[in-house]
């Protein structure tokens, strides 16, 4: 697709000015912005940056939640040929020190109060930022910083600007190029200073425009935006095939009204990150627990028959009549209402990515009639490389390369990926941009994996991740910790897991309960707790955690190539892993290293046979204030099983 952003906006608000672009939920309401006011909106707040003094070339923050205006500014950025860089708004204001300094950052704008006052913290630390605009002024009343100034005061001043010179606006949009670089997205920074991806409008839409054709995506769509703008995954979903379909993207009132939006909005093409779809499902789990017994007993039974009839129904086989009665009966009793209640109802498409998604979550979602399909891409792809075709999807891959893309595996199983989609390079870092992209245009993913038969891609782990245990007996077998880490978090009372083991004689992991899950697994079986810290550390959820444990280490003797990584000793963590602790990343993956470091006290205890271990930890609150968790923690040894041989 050779056009870039705002020239699609103006498209839109051409060919359909009155038809719906965004809505925002406003206290309890749902306001709509037609595709005429997006433009007139994004002409104004243009006119106004430019009167401020942006140029073309120059980087400008833009921090916060999914917000009409915020994605308007967006656009009024890319329109004066400047670059949007988006930032996660649940950082901390030191997190956003390395990307401000190193995109000579001028220009910021935030959402609301508490963005402000992260700004404003760093401010003597990046003093090139002249300018903060604010979208929401509650609370912003008697602030009075030089350069600090309203999204509305902005929006004021380029009205009179556009009103003065009405072909300023159109003229800059058509010396933007599809070539130009359209935005930077910094990648989490597992293991050092986050990285600038620089995209152009080119890559993105190419991208954006290849998902739309294999769904068959139409401007009919409805779309839920909800996940930070600042993770390409959702830049690329509510923006850039917003803008490439035309289809409208709902905004939530906050994160604590997502479900109750969820239902209302009712989205026909759905994205979230395995997390969430766990989240879903582990709610439903409990509120049928609590349920009558007449109740449970109608949701089991055609539980068992969505199960066995669901997944075949979904790929489009052929069922027995008494199949079909079957289903029937049970979209009508149980998996309609279920659907229902989850916002799920008219869902035509729903992909999940990020992470592995266990197998029992991923069917039970295709099982009860929503067409839940995985993906694969990262930051640096635009997202999209491979997708899984309505027919052909399966919970042990990742789906096939779709138009545009090439992919091919290295001698060390790393996968390699060429595309129009690819990122142009790494903002002012020549050496891992030489890295990562070779000179006839092929990108090292740094995931190890390989095609199946059926030309689908599997995934094992990260390259770099992928070790030997060396000693013991299975000495020299193959250790991969996130294909072991996700096994785990495939049980609903587990949320997280740090598998260790390269280098060493055996496998040992240090896990999070589910405390939602796992409370009320407690509670239904009246055993009091305080806290995560004291449930954690129950005998009784011990010996839950063990079975889990237990389960995946069988599941494995059964994988001759990864056998060797069961798992002989385990721990339960004291406290939730917390990217403000610096444990995740702003994506929620584990920084496995990081941990190692960290709870290094815990890693000899585990591997030198002791069976409790005292450790206090500092933590970070949410209102910046630190304290200390501590805790003697026990650690459990666990059952392994012989490897089952491959049949001759």
């Amino acid at each position: 697709m050779e056009t870039t952003f705002p020239r699609l906006l103006l498209r839109h608000a051409a060919e359909r000015p009155d038809a719906p672009a965004m809505r925002e939920k406003e206290y309890g309401i749902w306001q709509t912005h037609t595709w005429a006011g997006m433009a007139q909106m994004v002409e104004h707040a243009a006119c106004g940056l430019h009167q401020a003094g942006l140029t073309r070339g120059e980087h400008v923050v833009v921090i916060g939640a999914n917000r009409p205006r915020l994605y308007a500014v967006t656009l009024a950025v890319q329109a004066l040929g400047a670059i949007p860089v988006p930032l996660y708004q649940d950082a901390v204001g030191a997190e956003y020190l390395f990307p401000i300094t190193n995109a000579e950052v001028r220009f910021c704008v935030a959402e609301d109060q508490e963005q402000v006052d992260k700004l404003l913290e760093i401010r003597a630390q990046c003093p090139l930022i002249s300018h903060i605009f604010y979208d929401d002024p509650r609370g912003l009343r008697n602030y009075s910083e030089a350069g600090l100034a309203s999204l509305e005061s902005l929006l004021e001043s380029g009205a009179a600007f556009a009103q003065q010179h009405p072909q300023f606006f159109t003229t800059a949009v058509d010396k933007v190029e599809p070539g130009d670089v359209a935005a930077m997205f910094f990648t989490s920074g597992t293991t050092g200073n986050p990285k600038g991806v620089v995209h152009t409008h080119a890559s993105l839409l190419n991208r954006a425009q290849a998902g739309a054709d294999f769904d068959r995506l139409t401007a009919n769509e409805e779309v839920l935006a909800y996940l930070p703008p600042a993770w390409v995954g959702q830049n690329i979903f509510s923006y850039a095939q917003w803008l490439a379909c035309g289809y409208i993207v709902n905004c939530p009132e906050s994160g604590s009204t997502v479900m109750i939006d969820l239902k209302e909005v009712g989205p026909t093409y759905y994205f979230a990150p395995p997390r969430v779809f766990e989240a879903l499902l582990t709610s439903v789990m409990i509120r049928m627990e609590d349920a009558g017994a007449i109740k449970r007993s109608m949701f089991h039974h055609f539980m068992n028959v969505a199960r066995r009839v669901g997944p075949a129904r979904m790929d489009g086989k052929a069922l027995s009549l008494g199949d079909r009665v079957s289903y029937a009966l049970g979209n009508l009793f149980v998996y309609g209402p279920l659907r229902n209640n989850l916002g799920l109802s008219r869902v035509r498409v729903a992909y999940t990515a990020g992470e592995a998604i266990g197998p029992d979550l991923f069917t039970f979602y295709r099982s009860i009639g929503v067409n839940l399909k995985q993906l694969y891409g990262s930051t640096e792809t635009a997202v999209f490389v491979c997708l899984q075709p309505d027919n052909q999807v399966r919970a042990d891959t990742v789906g096939i390369p779709i138009q545009g893309v090439e992919i091919k595996v290295a001698d060390n199983g790393e996968i390699l990926v060429r595309s129009a989609g690819l990122l142009k390079g790494y903002y002012k870092n020549e050496a891992a941009t030489a890295e990562v992209l070779t000179a006839d245009g092929w990108y090292h993913t740094s995931d190890a994996g390989f095609l199946d038969a059926s030309g689908h891609l599997k995934i094992i782990d990260r390259v770099k991740d992928v070790g030997r245990i060396r000693g013991g007996a299975n000495d020299g077998a193959m250790f991969a910790p996130k294909y072991v880490e996700n096994k785990l978090k495939f049980f609903p009372h587990i949320k997280e897991a740090v598998a260790l083991g390269d280098g060493r004689d055996r496998v040992c992991v240090m896990i999070n309960i589910d405390f939602d899950a796992v409370g009320n697994w407690a509670e239904r079986r009246n055993l009091p707790y305080a806290g995560y810290t004291d449930l954690a550390q129950k005998p009784e959820v011990y010996e839950l955690i063990r079975e889990c444990v237990e389960k995946v280490n069988a599941d494995l003797a059964n994988d001759a190539l990864l056998a060797g990584s069961q798992i002989s000793r385990f721990l339960v963590l004291h406290k939730e892993l917390d990217a403000d602790d610096g444990e995740l990343t702003r994506t929620n993956k584990v920084r496995r290293g990081f941990i190692g470091e960290k709870y290094a006290v815990l890693v000899d205890a585990l591997y030198s046979g002791r069976l409790v271990q005292f450790i206090e930890t500092q933590v970070k609150f949410e209102d910046g204030r630190t304290g200390s968790v501590s805790a003697t923690l026990k650690i459990q040894d666990a059952k392994t099983f012989s490897a089952v041989k491959a049949a001759a």
